[in-house]
């Protein structure tokens, strides 16, 4: 880990400090497109440290999503309904967790490992369906994009409230 890599975001609440470091990276949740849902999506947490003032700090780790519609045209982030690495910011620190996502997160190695990681389980599943082999094959290519994505995409996503009904 160099300390250089690093990425600080000012908040009401304090300093976020994120590391590029494996462990604090955690991603879950694939979802692959259904009828009523027609889009891939990821959950992805990320563990800070929240210094504050007169030097106190805390671990904590929070969650987004990454969702592109089934043709990986458009990347809209969302949060969720816990935990959420966007719910207590205001207008210019959502804006700047987008940043981190889109110009930090998406680079680290942190990530990169973690994807790579969740990929090579993919290839490795057993599957015995053609309709699983298709779910599979579409969930590679979604992690494959996810490699690839540009910080751009990140900073112009919307950022949508998860419905309470989800998840």
């Amino acid at each position: 880990m160099n300390v250089m890599d690093a990425k600080i975001i000012s908040t009401q609440y304090g300093l976020e400090t994120y590391l590029d470091v494996v462990k604090n990276v955690d991603v879950r949740g694939l979802h692959y497109p259904t009828e009523t849902e027609p889009f891939f999506e990821i959950t992805v947490g990320i563990e800070y440290f929240l210094l504050k003032e007169e030097r106190y700090y805390d671990s904590r780790k929070n969650f987004f999503r990454i969702r592109m519609d089934s043709d990986f045209g458009s990347v809209t982030l969302v949060e969720t309904k816990m935990e959420s690495l966007f719910s207590v910011k205001n207008a210019g620190e959502k804006d700047a967790t987008k940043e981190l996502i889109g110009e930090w997160l998406i680079k680290t190695q942190a990530f990169k490992q973690v994807i790579n990681e969740l990929i090579v389980q993919k290839k490795t599943e057993d599957v015995q369906t053609e309709g699983d082999i298709q779910v599979v094959l579409g969930t590679i290519r979604f992690l494959e994009k996810l490699l690839e994505i540009d910080a751009e995409d990140i900073v112009r996503a919307i950022v949508k409230r998860e419905p309470e009904y989800l998840h």
